[in-house]
Protein backbone atom coordinates (compact mmCIF):
# COMPACT_ATOMS: atom_id res chain seq x y z
CA UNK A 1 0.00 0.00 0.00
CA UNK A 2 2.53 2.51 0.79
CA UNK A 3 4.10 1.78 -2.83
CA UNK A 4 1.08 3.28 -4.50
CA UNK A 5 0.37 6.00 -1.37
CA UNK A 6 4.25 6.89 -2.40
CA UNK A 7 3.19 8.22 -6.00
CA UNK A 8 1.46 11.00 -4.68
CA UNK A 9 4.62 12.76 -2.55
CA UNK A 10 5.50 13.39 1.04
CA UNK A 11 3.95 16.55 1.14
CA UNK A 12 0.28 15.46 0.07
CA UNK A 13 -2.56 15.18 2.55
CA UNK A 14 -5.19 12.40 1.73
CA UNK A 15 -8.95 13.31 1.97
CA UNK A 16 -10.62 9.84 2.32
CA UNK A 17 -14.24 9.80 2.72
CA UNK A 18 -16.46 8.47 5.39
CA UNK A 19 -18.49 7.31 2.90
CA UNK A 20 -19.50 6.96 -0.74
CA UNK A 21 -22.97 7.43 -1.96
CA UNK A 22 -24.51 4.92 -4.63
CA UNK A 23 -27.29 7.08 -6.96
CA UNK A 24 -27.13 5.39 -10.11
CA UNK A 25 -30.62 3.16 -9.92
CA UNK A 26 -32.56 6.17 -7.48
CA UNK A 27 -34.17 8.77 -9.94
CA UNK A 28 -35.70 6.62 -12.57
CA UNK A 29 -39.23 6.75 -12.31
CA UNK A 30 -40.67 2.94 -11.29
CA UNK A 31 -37.52 1.43 -10.45
CA UNK A 32 -39.41 -0.59 -7.59
CA UNK A 33 -40.73 -3.07 -9.72
CA UNK A 34 -36.71 -3.28 -11.26
CA UNK A 35 -35.99 -4.62 -7.91
CA UNK A 36 -38.81 -6.88 -7.34
CA UNK A 37 -37.42 -8.28 -10.74
CA UNK A 38 -33.78 -8.36 -9.20
CA UNK A 39 -35.14 -10.34 -6.42
CA UNK A 40 -37.11 -12.97 -8.62
CA UNK A 41 -33.89 -13.01 -10.69
CA UNK A 42 -31.65 -13.64 -7.52
CA UNK A 43 -33.90 -16.51 -6.21
CA UNK A 44 -33.42 -18.54 -9.16
CA UNK A 45 -29.73 -17.69 -9.46
CA UNK A 46 -29.75 -18.98 -6.10
CA UNK A 47 -31.69 -22.08 -6.77
CA UNK A 48 -29.89 -22.86 -9.92
CA UNK A 49 -26.51 -22.69 -9.09
CA UNK A 50 -26.83 -24.47 -5.80
CA UNK A 51 -28.42 -27.18 -7.82
CA UNK A 52 -26.02 -27.70 -10.55
CA UNK A 53 -23.40 -27.94 -7.81
CA UNK A 54 -25.15 -30.36 -5.83
CA UNK A 55 -26.02 -32.48 -8.89
CA UNK A 56 -21.70 -32.08 -9.47
CA UNK A 57 -20.61 -32.92 -6.53
CA UNK A 58 -23.40 -36.13 -5.71
CA UNK A 59 -23.14 -38.10 -9.46
CA UNK A 60 -19.39 -39.03 -9.59
CA UNK A 61 -19.70 -39.69 -13.34
CA UNK A 62 -20.04 -35.78 -13.72
CA UNK A 63 -16.50 -35.68 -11.69
CA UNK A 64 -14.79 -34.91 -14.85
CA UNK A 65 -11.96 -31.83 -16.37
CA UNK A 66 -15.59 -30.50 -18.26
CA UNK A 67 -17.81 -30.39 -15.28
CA UNK A 68 -14.74 -28.88 -13.03
CA UNK A 69 -15.22 -26.04 -15.02
CA UNK A 70 -19.28 -26.01 -14.70
CA UNK A 71 -18.75 -26.24 -10.90
CA UNK A 72 -16.45 -23.27 -11.18
CA UNK A 73 -18.98 -21.54 -12.98
CA UNK A 74 -21.99 -21.90 -10.64
CA UNK A 75 -19.84 -21.25 -7.60
CA UNK A 76 -18.75 -18.01 -9.43
CA UNK A 77 -22.24 -17.14 -10.60
CA UNK A 78 -23.72 -17.93 -7.10
CA UNK A 79 -20.89 -16.21 -4.85
CA UNK A 80 -21.46 -12.95 -7.58
CA UNK A 81 -24.81 -13.13 -7.33
CA UNK A 82 -24.71 -12.83 -3.68
CA UNK A 83 -21.96 -10.45 -3.64
CA UNK A 84 -23.77 -7.51 -6.09
CA UNK A 85 -27.78 -8.16 -5.36
CA UNK A 86 -28.76 -8.28 -1.85
CA UNK A 87 -26.27 -5.52 -1.22
CA UNK A 88 -28.13 -3.13 -4.30
CA UNK A 89 -31.32 -3.83 -3.13
CA UNK A 90 -30.43 -2.77 0.30
CA UNK A 91 -29.14 0.56 -1.29
CA UNK A 92 -32.23 1.56 -3.35
CA UNK A 93 -34.98 -0.50 -2.11
CA UNK A 94 -34.67 0.30 1.52
CA UNK A 95 -32.93 3.45 1.16
CA UNK A 96 -29.57 3.02 2.25
CA UNK A 97 -27.18 4.93 -0.09
CA UNK A 98 -24.53 5.26 2.10
CA UNK A 99 -21.90 2.78 2.15
CA UNK A 100 -18.73 2.99 4.14
CA UNK A 101 -15.10 3.47 2.33
CA UNK A 102 -13.72 -0.05 3.20
CA UNK A 103 -16.80 -1.53 2.35
CA UNK A 104 -17.24 0.10 -1.14
CA UNK A 105 -13.34 -0.93 -1.83
CA UNK A 106 -14.62 -5.09 -1.26
CA UNK A 107 -17.75 -4.44 -2.87
CA UNK A 108 -15.95 -3.32 -6.12
CA UNK A 109 -13.37 -6.52 -5.27
CA UNK A 110 -16.06 -9.11 -5.44
CA UNK A 111 -18.14 -7.79 -8.08
CA UNK A 112 -15.29 -7.50 -10.45
CA UNK A 113 -13.73 -10.84 -9.41
CA UNK A 114 -16.58 -12.50 -10.46
CA UNK A 115 -17.77 -10.79 -13.31
CA UNK A 116 -14.19 -11.25 -14.31
CA UNK A 117 -14.01 -15.29 -13.50
CA UNK A 118 -16.91 -15.72 -15.38
CA UNK A 119 -15.31 -14.69 -18.36
CA UNK A 120 -12.44 -16.89 -18.00
CA UNK A 121 -14.37 -19.54 -17.20
CA UNK A 122 -15.63 -19.52 -20.66
CA UNK A 123 -12.66 -19.54 -21.83
CA UNK A 124 -11.81 -23.11 -19.91
CA UNK A 125 -15.04 -24.39 -21.43
CA UNK A 126 -14.15 -22.95 -24.83
CA UNK A 127 -10.59 -25.08 -24.52
CA UNK A 128 -12.59 -28.07 -23.09
CA UNK A 129 -14.71 -28.32 -26.19
CA UNK A 130 -11.77 -27.51 -28.48
CA UNK A 131 -9.81 -29.94 -27.72
CA UNK A 132 -12.79 -32.52 -27.47
CA UNK A 133 -13.28 -31.66 -31.18
CA UNK A 134 -9.46 -31.11 -32.38
CA UNK A 135 -8.15 -33.77 -31.12
CA UNK A 136 -10.72 -36.19 -29.36
CA UNK A 137 -8.30 -39.11 -29.38
CA UNK A 138 -5.96 -36.90 -27.45
CA UNK A 139 -8.72 -35.13 -25.32
CA UNK A 140 -8.45 -38.03 -21.97
CA UNK A 141 -4.65 -37.21 -21.99
CA UNK A 142 -4.13 -33.83 -23.12
CA UNK A 143 -7.16 -32.32 -20.79
CA UNK A 144 -7.48 -33.78 -17.24
CA UNK A 145 -8.31 -32.98 -13.58
CA UNK A 146 -4.76 -31.65 -13.00
CA UNK A 147 -4.74 -29.49 -16.35
CA UNK A 148 -8.33 -28.20 -15.52
CA UNK A 149 -7.75 -27.24 -12.03
CA UNK A 150 -4.29 -25.47 -12.73
CA UNK A 151 -5.98 -23.86 -15.63
CA UNK A 152 -8.99 -22.55 -13.78
CA UNK A 153 -6.82 -21.87 -10.37
CA UNK A 154 -4.23 -19.82 -12.90
CA UNK A 155 -7.12 -17.49 -13.82
CA UNK A 156 -8.46 -17.19 -10.33
CA UNK A 157 -4.88 -15.28 -9.44
CA UNK A 158 -4.72 -13.77 -12.49
CA UNK A 159 -8.45 -12.23 -11.95
CA UNK A 160 -7.25 -11.05 -7.92
CA UNK A 161 -3.89 -9.78 -8.98
CA UNK A 162 -5.83 -7.65 -11.38
CA UNK A 163 -8.66 -6.40 -9.17
CA UNK A 164 -6.36 -6.13 -5.73
CA UNK A 165 -4.40 -3.75 -8.24
CA UNK A 166 -6.67 -1.65 -9.13
CA UNK A 167 -8.14 -1.45 -5.23
CA UNK A 168 -4.82 -0.42 -4.58
CA UNK A 169 -4.65 1.92 -7.10
CA UNK A 170 -7.84 3.63 -5.80
CA UNK A 171 -6.65 3.88 -2.00
CA UNK A 172 -4.10 6.48 -3.70
CA UNK A 173 -6.81 8.80 -4.76
CA UNK A 174 -7.71 11.52 -2.53
CA UNK A 175 -11.66 12.28 -2.50
CA UNK A 176 -12.39 16.14 -2.86
CA UNK A 177 -14.83 16.84 -5.21
CA UNK A 178 -17.36 14.38 -4.54
CA UNK A 179 -18.65 11.30 -3.02
CA UNK A 180 -21.63 10.51 -5.76
CA UNK A 181 -21.13 7.48 -6.86
CA UNK A 182 -23.72 7.06 -10.34
CA UNK A 183 -23.81 3.21 -10.62
CA UNK A 184 -25.80 0.49 -9.24
CA UNK A 185 -22.22 0.08 -7.47
CA UNK A 186 -18.98 0.91 -6.24
CA UNK A 187 -18.12 1.15 -9.78
CA UNK A 188 -14.31 1.54 -10.41
CA UNK A 189 -14.77 3.88 -13.56
CA UNK A 190 -16.78 6.07 -11.82
CA UNK A 191 -14.79 6.56 -8.37
CA UNK A 192 -11.48 7.17 -9.95
CA UNK A 193 -13.08 10.33 -11.84
CA UNK A 194 -14.38 11.78 -8.75
CA UNK A 195 -10.45 12.10 -7.59
CA UNK A 196 -8.69 15.71 -7.41
CA UNK A 197 -5.47 14.28 -7.51
CA UNK A 198 -3.89 12.34 -10.58
CA UNK A 199 -5.89 9.57 -11.22
CA UNK A 200 -3.74 8.36 -14.71
CA UNK A 201 -2.68 5.11 -13.46
CA UNK A 202 -6.08 4.60 -13.02
CA UNK A 203 -6.87 5.46 -16.31
CA UNK A 204 -4.62 2.96 -17.45
CA UNK A 205 -5.72 -0.54 -15.28
CA UNK A 206 -9.51 0.97 -16.40
CA UNK A 207 -8.59 0.09 -20.10
CA UNK A 208 -6.58 -3.26 -18.86
CA UNK A 209 -9.09 -5.01 -17.29
CA UNK A 210 -11.42 -5.02 -20.00
CA UNK A 211 -8.34 -5.75 -22.27
CA UNK A 212 -7.83 -8.32 -19.79
CA UNK A 213 -11.32 -9.60 -18.78
CA UNK A 214 -13.55 -8.81 -21.57
CA UNK A 215 -11.88 -8.63 -25.32
CA UNK A 216 -8.85 -11.51 -24.95
CA UNK A 217 -11.15 -13.68 -24.06
CA UNK A 218 -13.56 -13.34 -26.83
CA UNK A 219 -11.22 -13.60 -29.39
CA UNK A 220 -9.92 -16.55 -28.25
CA UNK A 221 -13.45 -18.16 -27.82
CA UNK A 222 -14.23 -16.45 -31.52
CA UNK A 223 -10.99 -17.81 -32.83
CA UNK A 224 -11.53 -21.60 -30.85
CA UNK A 225 -14.79 -21.40 -32.89
CA UNK A 226 -13.45 -20.73 -36.08
CA UNK A 227 -11.22 -23.42 -35.91
CA UNK A 228 -13.76 -25.93 -34.78
CA UNK A 229 -16.23 -25.14 -37.78
CA UNK A 230 -12.89 -25.17 -39.95
CA UNK A 231 -12.39 -28.63 -38.74
CA UNK A 232 -15.86 -29.79 -38.48
CA UNK A 233 -16.27 -28.92 -42.57
CA UNK A 234 -13.96 -31.47 -43.11
CA UNK A 235 -15.95 -34.12 -41.74
CA UNK A 236 -17.49 -36.50 -44.19
CA UNK A 237 -21.38 -36.99 -42.85
CA UNK A 238 -23.68 -33.89 -41.72
CA UNK A 239 -24.77 -36.69 -39.38
CA UNK A 240 -21.41 -36.55 -37.40
CA UNK A 241 -20.95 -32.55 -37.79
CA UNK A 242 -24.40 -31.89 -36.33
CA UNK A 243 -23.65 -34.82 -33.47
CA UNK A 244 -20.50 -32.88 -32.75
CA UNK A 245 -21.95 -29.37 -32.39
CA UNK A 246 -24.53 -30.25 -30.53
CA UNK A 247 -21.52 -30.55 -27.96
CA UNK A 248 -20.84 -27.31 -27.93
CA UNK A 249 -24.46 -25.45 -27.88
CA UNK A 250 -24.91 -25.01 -24.04
CA UNK A 251 -21.00 -23.61 -24.04
CA UNK A 252 -22.26 -20.89 -27.02
CA UNK A 253 -25.59 -20.00 -25.55
CA UNK A 254 -23.86 -19.13 -21.90
CA UNK A 255 -20.95 -17.08 -24.64
CA UNK A 256 -23.90 -15.42 -26.28
CA UNK A 257 -25.99 -14.64 -23.32
CA UNK A 258 -22.69 -13.37 -21.17
CA UNK A 259 -20.96 -11.17 -24.21
CA UNK A 260 -23.35 -9.65 -26.74
CA UNK A 261 -25.28 -7.49 -23.63
CA UNK A 262 -21.71 -6.18 -22.86
CA UNK A 263 -20.79 -5.34 -26.62
CA UNK A 264 -24.04 -4.06 -27.30
CA UNK A 265 -23.65 -1.36 -23.96
CA UNK A 266 -20.69 -0.73 -24.80
CA UNK A 267 -20.70 0.23 -28.44
CA UNK A 268 -23.50 2.33 -28.51
CA UNK A 269 -22.88 3.73 -24.91
CA UNK A 270 -22.85 7.05 -26.10
CA UNK A 271 -26.21 7.17 -27.96
CA UNK A 272 -27.99 5.23 -24.75
CA UNK A 273 -29.39 7.44 -21.88
CA UNK A 274 -27.15 7.16 -18.93
CA UNK A 275 -30.08 5.42 -16.63
CA UNK A 276 -31.12 3.08 -19.45
CA UNK A 277 -27.14 2.66 -19.59
CA UNK A 278 -26.78 1.43 -15.83
CA UNK A 279 -30.16 -0.82 -15.98
CA UNK A 280 -28.45 -2.46 -18.77
CA UNK A 281 -25.36 -2.95 -17.18
CA UNK A 282 -26.72 -4.11 -14.13
CA UNK A 283 -28.87 -6.73 -16.09
CA UNK A 284 -25.32 -7.67 -17.52
CA UNK A 285 -24.23 -8.56 -13.97
CA UNK A 286 -27.27 -10.54 -12.90
CA UNK A 287 -28.86 -12.02 -15.63
CA UNK A 288 -26.41 -14.75 -16.91
CA UNK A 289 -26.02 -16.17 -13.23
CA UNK A 290 -29.58 -16.78 -13.12
CA UNK A 291 -29.35 -18.24 -16.92
CA UNK A 292 -26.62 -20.29 -16.58
CA UNK A 293 -27.77 -23.08 -14.58
CA UNK A 294 -31.04 -23.15 -17.20
CA UNK A 295 -29.19 -23.90 -20.18
CA UNK A 296 -27.25 -26.33 -18.59
CA UNK A 297 -29.80 -27.83 -17.04
CA UNK A 298 -31.88 -28.09 -20.31
CA UNK A 299 -29.13 -28.55 -23.18
CA UNK A 300 -26.63 -30.88 -21.01
CA UNK A 301 -28.07 -34.81 -20.89
CA UNK A 302 -25.38 -35.95 -18.24
CA UNK A 303 -27.31 -33.33 -16.17
CA UNK A 304 -30.34 -33.58 -16.77
CA UNK A 305 -29.97 -37.57 -16.37
CA UNK A 306 -27.72 -36.86 -13.07
CA UNK A 307 -30.62 -34.86 -11.92
CA UNK A 308 -33.45 -37.74 -12.41
CA UNK A 309 -30.98 -40.28 -10.86
CA UNK A 310 -30.83 -38.23 -7.43
CA UNK A 311 -34.76 -37.50 -7.39
CA UNK A 312 -35.57 -40.96 -8.39
CA UNK A 313 -33.15 -42.20 -5.23
CA UNK A 314 -34.74 -39.66 -2.92
CA UNK A 315 -38.05 -41.05 -3.38
CA UNK A 316 -37.02 -44.63 -3.46
CA UNK A 317 -35.81 -43.59 0.23
CA UNK A 318 -38.80 -41.80 1.30
CA UNK A 319 -40.99 -44.63 0.03
CA UNK A 320 -38.58 -47.29 1.66
CA UNK A 321 -38.35 -45.62 5.39
CA UNK A 322 -42.73 -45.33 4.84
CA UNK A 323 -42.43 -48.86 4.66
CA UNK A 324 -40.48 -49.33 7.82
CA UNK A 325 -42.60 -47.46 9.51
CA UNK A 326 -45.79 -48.60 8.33
CA UNK A 327 -44.52 -52.15 9.17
Amino acid sequence: MNLFNSALGENITFVRPAYFVISGLSDIPNIKYYYVFLFFVYIVSVLGNTAVMVVIIMDHNLRTPKYIAVFNLAFVDLFGSSALVPKLLDIFLFNHPYIPYNDCMAFLFFCYTCLSMQALNLVALAYDRLIAIIFPLHYQVKVTHRSMLSLIASFWVLVITAILTAVGLLTRLSYCKSVVINSYFCDHGQMYKLACNDYFPNTVIGMLLPLLILWLPLVFILLSYLYIGYTLSKVSTVHERVKAFKTCTAHLSLVAIYFIPVLITFTMSARIHPDARIINLSLTSVFPPMLNPIIYVLQTKEIKQSGKKILKIRKRSKITVKKVNIK
